[in-house]
């Protein structure tokens, strides 16, 4: 359980490596880079984006796949090639009217750690440095890459959000997956358990 107040949250911000995908990256035959991402991470992003939550990417990575793969989640904003990712933060706080203590973050090393001071709730996988899980407010049970978004989220969801709208939107979500021949399971499930007593 996080120890904020999860109704203020109205903007998601990630870093890639480490967080959305492992912290390592493997170069195929023609050089490009290949990242792994977890479906589990895929299905909480793409929910969060149909609740209507801001979702950003803010990474120093560069290329272009990895803008293509979460703008069809549903990302609204990618930065890519940041290397001084508070600037970045100030730009989507501009952009969308939105308060620091507005924004859950979840990074995972040193690169992240000053926009993590900047904003109300930073979060970060259990593999973080120990700098970031120092200052992170919320540490996911699981590894970058390995599924660490979605407990954090389903807070925020099931605080945030009244019940039905979030279970309506999982209905619609895991249809248009089944449609698509593509079997995410359900929310719940793939979340965890859910929380009654949040």
């Amino acid at each position: 359980m996080i120890n904020y107040d999860l109704k203020k949250i109205k903007a998601l911000v990630f870093d890639v490596d480490g967080v959305l995908s492992k912290g390592m990256v493997r170069v195929d035959a023609e050089g490009n880079l290949v990242r792994t991402t977890h479906t589990k991470d895929a299905y909480a992003l793409r929910l969060a984006s149909m609740l209507g939550l801001r979702v950003a990417i803010i990474t120093g990575a560069y290329e272009e796949r990895i803008r293509h793969r979460y703008e069809a989640l549903g990302v609204s904003d990618v930065f890519l090639s940041s290397s001084v990712k508070t600037e970045c933060m100030q730009t989507l706080l501009d952009k969308y009217g939105l308060k620091p203590d507005e924004v859950l973050y979840m990074g995972d090393d040193i690169p992240d750690y000053r926009v993590m001071q900047q904003i109300g709730l930073p979060c970060c996988p259990r593999d973080a440095a120990p700098e970031i899980r120092d200052i992170s407010l919320y540490i996911s049970h699981l590894d970058g890459g390995q599924g660490a978004v979605p407990g954090g989220l389903q807070d925020v969801a099931y605080r945030g959000f009244c019940r039905q709208d979030v279970e309506i939107h999982t209905a619609k979500l895991n249809a248009v997956l089944q449609k698509n021949a593509f079997s995410a399971g359900k929310f719940s499930n793939m979340m965890g358990p859910i929380n009654n007593n949040l």
